[in-house]
């Protein structure tokens, strides 16, 4: 099923939607995170989010909860389900296409390395559960929710492990890419 997944988004992961999908990448960074970011700021009163920690407890996530206050909590809510709707998508749209699309050229059909086009799959995957499971906390908040508040961070953690080795991956396929179009050398 896997393989099949991979194989399905390489045949649908022509240039153009690669180009289009760079492009939407390229202004959305350029335009809506940087207000986003301010916005977090401002509601976060300093305390930080849990979307761009690396790995956090669940009682940092309740002393985030209580900086934040009731208007923060919501505007943190909000945020989850508008920019942070579409910021995955738009990140997950490009990994995905763009590592398909090398993939197809770097590595022969049948290869265990095309695999690697799924990962910005799962950072999307991780990342609305990330989304989920600090809202619910949020709203919530200060009632606990012990569940979501300990796998809160696990989710975070995975969704930035993901998103990290695809633009990592990112790189590495275009070089398998070049090197598969490159001569073969003469023996010498």
């Amino acid at each position: 099923m896997l393989r099949s997944l991979s194989a399905w988004l390489i045949r649908h992961s022509p240039g153009w939607l690669v180009l289009l999908a760079l492009g939407g990448f390229v202004v959305f960074t350029a335009t809506v995170l940087p207000r986003q970011a301010a916005g977090a700021a401002e509601v976060s009163a300093g305390a930080g989010s849990p979307d761009t920690s690396f790995f956090y407890s669940p009682a940092d996530l309740a002393a985030m909860a209580e900086a934040y206050g009731a208007q923060g909590r919501q505007a943190y809510v909000r945020a989850r389900y508008t920019f942070d709707v579409a910021w995955p998508l738009v990140y997950g749209l490009f990994l995905v296409t763009s590592i398909s699309w090398l993939s197809r050229r770097g590595f022969p059909p049948g290869s265990s390395w095309r695999l690697g086009n799924l990962a910005p799959i799962l950072a999307v995957v991780f990342d609305g559960l990330e989304n989920l499971s600090t809202s619910v906390v949020m709203l919530r908040y200060p009632e606990p929710t012990l569940l979501l508040a300990a796998l809160a961070p696990w989710f975070t953690a995975i969704k930035w492990i993901l998103v990290g080795g695809s633009l990592v991956w990112l790189p590495v396929t275009a070089v398998a890419a070049l090197l598969r179009r490159l001569p073969p050398e003469a023996p010498g």
